[in-house]
This record gives C-alpha cells, sequence and structure tokens, in this order.
C-alpha cells in the first residue's frame, strides 16, 4: 500500500539495505558463471589417437554448447536481478530468504551443465535423464527469481516509486510465460535433449529482452497505468 502524502514512512528495525543483497549476490554470480569454463578440456597430445587436434575440438561440441547456454542463462538472470534491486531502497528478512533460494538455484547451475555435456550424445535413457535434470534446475530457478520479484514489490513503502498494480500483473505475465517454457523443456528433455538444450538458449534470449518494463516505466513516471 502506498503511504498518504505527509505520513512519514515507517521503517521497521528488521530492514536491512539492499547494498549488501547486491553485493553478495554478486560474488554468487561470479563464481556460478565462472565455474563454468573449468569444464571445457583441452584435449591432451596422448589422448589424440592418431586424430587431429580440430577433430578432437570438435568432438567436445557438447560440452561448448551447455557452456554458452548456461553462461547466458546465469548473465541474463544477472541482469535482471540488478533490475529488480533497483526497485526498492531496502528488504526485509522475507526478501533476504527469497534471494537466497535464488542464489541456491543459479549457484548449483554448473553441475546440471557438465551432466547435460557429459551425456548430451550418450545412447539410451542417459541423455534423457540429464536433460531433465538440467530442465527441472531452470525450472525451480525460474520460480526462485520469481518469488523475489513479488518478495521485493509486495510491500509499497519500501519502493524507491510507486508500482501501478495493472503494471506489476503485466510483468508478472511476462515472466510467467518464460516459465511455462521451462516446464515445457522438461517434457522435451525426453524427446530430444539436443532440442531441449537450444530451447533454452531461446528462452534466454526471450529474458534478454527487458520483461520488466511495465514496473519499469510504471516506477520511472510515478504516474499509476490504465486498469487492465
Amino acid at each position: 500500500m502506498t503511504p498518504e502524502p505527509g505520513v512519514p514512512e515507517r521503517r521497521s528495525a528488521a530492514d536491512f539495505s539492499t547494498a549488501r543483497l547486491e553485493a553478495f549476490s554478486d560474488g554468487v554470480f561470479a563464481i556460478a558463471i565462472t565455474l563454468l569454463v573449468l569444464d571445457l578440456r583441452v584435449p591432451e597430445p596422448d589422448a589424440l589417437h592418431g586424430e587431429s587436434l580440430a577433430h578432437a575440438l570438435a568432438h567436445q561440441w557438447p560440452s561448448y554448447f551447455a557452456y554458452l547456454v548456461s553462461f547466458l542463462v546465469i548473465g541474463i538472470i544477472w541482469i535482471n536481478h540488478h533490475a529488480v534491486c533497483g526497485l526498492a531502497r531496502r528488504v526485509d528478512r522475507r526478501t533476504l530468504f527469497a534471494n537466497l533460494f535464488l542464489l541456491l538455484a543459479v549457484s548449483v547451475i554448473p553441475f546440471p551443465t557438465r551432466l547435460l555435456a557429459t551425456y548430451l550424445t550418450a545412447s539410451g535413457s542417459d541423455a534423457h535423464t540429464a536433460a531433465a535434470i538440467y530442465a527441472a534446475t531452470m525450472v525451480v530457478m525460474g520460480i526462485a527469481f520469481s518469488l523475489l520479484l513479488l518478495s521485493f514489490t509486495r510491500d509499497a513503502r519500501v519502493l524507491r516509486a510507486p508500482v501501478a498494480p495493472a503494471d506489476l500483473r503485466a510483468a508478472l505475465r511476462r515472466f510467467g510465460a518464460g516459465g511455462l517454457g521451462y516446464l515445457a523443456t522438461v517434457a522435451l528433455a525426453y524427446v530430444s535433449p539436443v532440442a531441449m538444450l537450444a530451447s533454452h538458449a531461446l528462452l534466454a534470449v526471450y529474458y534478454c529482452f527487458d520483461q520488466l518494463a511495465p514496473i519499469r516505466r510504471s516506477a520511472g513516471d510515478g504516474s499509476p497505468s490504465p486498469t487492465a
């Protein structure tokens, strides 16, 4: 609820600055995105067995593909996380825990990335299992980010500027559309692991666009939008 004009803003003793939340989060994002590159291996000369280095490098294309997609995913999460943090002047304990949930999902991404890179072209059910684990991780990440967005915007008193309810609903619908896409990739993992990974690349491109634009526009001009 937006405070009435002239009424002093109440501040709870349990409120915290967003600065430490952002600083800690940036550290986790940086470590997670750096860990991805550790799975890119240099072929040893003794392991080439007569094939050329170029052929050996080309044989590792699943690792490059998985790395690029996961790098893009984490990078886009970081950009959107920065945008969400810019909405509020301070946060409470609930928001801090919601942020920790998101960081839990982000920090584990290197594991399913390596798993998928290893089994992407494997025969049998192993490739489907690895792809499903990767897709499920992204579903959890999407849920965590949505919870963080709701946590940041639920109390109008801590926002830097008022956000119209219609604009908040519009932003949530945009994020929800991507969430449905994440759920669909879990099923796609059992059809084609490669197509599943390509779908996550497309979803990352979707989130490259400012899906928080309705909220940012509302908070930027301070004027309410027409009721949706």
